[in-house]
């Protein structure tokens, strides 16, 4: 399988790098830099692949909004990591971006395991994932039925989606070739 050109992957270090760094500083990630990575990513790819880098482009947007769009109507998450994995699927393709999602599904679990260890917060940490799952299965916004489950709570744990989705941008580069071989 072919991998992503070099140039697409330092772009997708250095974006997801910058805003992972901006949503651990200022819990949000800005229109600006995901308009950046947007058009870095249609362009870069349009300059080395033609027309099947901007098809690869069109196709790994639509399929992160497919994706996230319905996570963020539920108040999964912020607009902000829609955009940056909109971001990135027109960096990486549809493909890449798949792989990017899962491992940034496994990070996000690994480092929010983390936190509600290291703040002694495990036990309702997951009795809170037991209840987010469940209303995510049924299509309810998980807040309506646990109302300390809204992104908005003061009490809540919070780790910053960006700097999980930099992790499993990151994860995947260092681990392509085991994945796409394997």
């Amino acid at each position: 399988m072919q991998t992503l050109p070099v140039e697409l992957k330092v772009l997708l270090i250095v974006y997801v790098s910058a805003c992972a760094v901006y949503d651990l500083r200022f819990r949000r990630i800005p229109n600006w830099l995901n308009i950046a990575g947007l058009s870095m990513g249609f362009i870069l790819n349009g300059l080395l692949l033609h027309w099947t880098g901007l098809l690869d482009s069109g196709c790994g947007l639509m399929l992160a909004v497919i994706v996230y769009l319905p996570l963020y109507l539920l108040s999964a998450f912020g607009a902000g990591d829609v955009k940056l994995m909109a971001a990135i699927g027109a960096i990486a393709g549809p493909r890449d971006w798949f792989y990017i999602f899962l491992a940034t599904c496994l990070a996000g679990g690994v480092l929010g395991f983390c936190v509600a260890v290291a703040k002694r917060r495990l036990n309702e940490t997951l009795l809170n994932t037991s209840s987010l799952a469940a209303s995510l299965l049924h299509f309810r916004a998980p807040q309506v039925a646990t109302p300390s489950l809204s992104l908005g709570d003061p009490n809540a744990l919070k780790l910053p989606h960006g700097f999980s989705i930099a992790v499993g941008a990151i994860g995947f580069l260092l681990m392509e070739k085991t994945i796409l071989n394997g």
